[in-house]
């Protein structure tokens, strides 16, 4: 099977290009391409990702899987478990393994959900 060779039938609408035009022709269709996944990670999240936020915090895997799913019985999720453990540290003046260690007690979730269902975020 022999293919026909359609390359310069393809490459018309690019062969008066300078290498310029054709560098930046090049960088608008990789934006096109990579935009909506970047929009995409911009405004979702996963517990596996939410998990990883707080290990960088500093807490350990098994903590962060508890914080993580206290976050999400709760509806919190799309604030990110990360942010909302700062943010509370920041609301109550303490430090933020401080915070993460009482939500996993099961203390301070009212705090966390008035302050980001009450819409003060």
């Amino acid at each position: 099977m022999k293919r026909t060779d359609d390359f310069q039938n393809r490459r018309k609408h690019l062969a008066n290009l300078t290498e310029e035009e054709l560098e930046q022709k090049f960088w608008e269709l990789a934006s096109n391409i990579v935009d909506p996944i970047v929009e995409l990670a911009y405004k979702n999240t996963s517990p596996s990702i939410e998990r990883s936020v707080l290990l960088r915090m500093g807490f350990s895997s098994i903590e962060a899987k508890t914080i993580v799913d206290g976050v999400i019985d709760r509806g919190l999720m799309g604030k990110g478990a990360g942010h909302l453990v700062y943010r509370l540290a920041k609301e109550k003046e303490m430090e933020i393994r401080e915070v993460g260690l009482k939500l996993i007690e099961g203390e301070m979730w009212d705090d966390l959900v008035a302050i980001f269902k009450g819409g003060a975020y």
